[in-house]
């Protein structure tokens, strides 16, 4: 999905993939977030915290995922991972982008990939 230039222009978000990344990777760290004071005692507020911070932001992930999906910005691998594991584990949706943006590297400049079979 492309942004026009006045919408760039006037800093507006889009509905991109590297957008979407960067979201997925904050989900990701809330999550690890929540881990981290669920499993030091004391830490009620954190885990309070950090796991509305980790629900509001599935939910959030699930919509953008669906809308992205049906703009064919992601890939229905992506939109399931996200979808249907990040529930549970959100490091399988960034994981997914990881390897789809790496994917998409290497079709858009082949060469440089390196051959070390030389």
């Amino acid at each position: 999905m492309s942004v026009a230039p006045a919408a760039r222009e006037r800093g507006v978000p889009s509905l991109s993939f590297t957008t979407l990344k960067r979201l997925s990777f904050a989900h990701s760290t809330a999550y690890a977030c929540l881990l981290i004071v669920w499993l030091v005692p004391g830490l009620a507020l954190g885990e309070t915290v950090f796991g509305y911070l980790h629900g509001v932001g599935w939910i959030l992930m699930v919509v953008l995922s669906l809308l992205a999906l049906r703009a064919r910005v992601i890939t229905m691998r992506i939109a399931a991972a996200v979808c249907v594991l990040g529930a549970v584990a959100p490091f399988f949706g960034t994981w997914e982008f990881v390897r789809e943006g790496r994917r998409r590297k290497v079709a858009e400049d082949p060469a440089e990939t390196t051959d070390t079979t030389r």
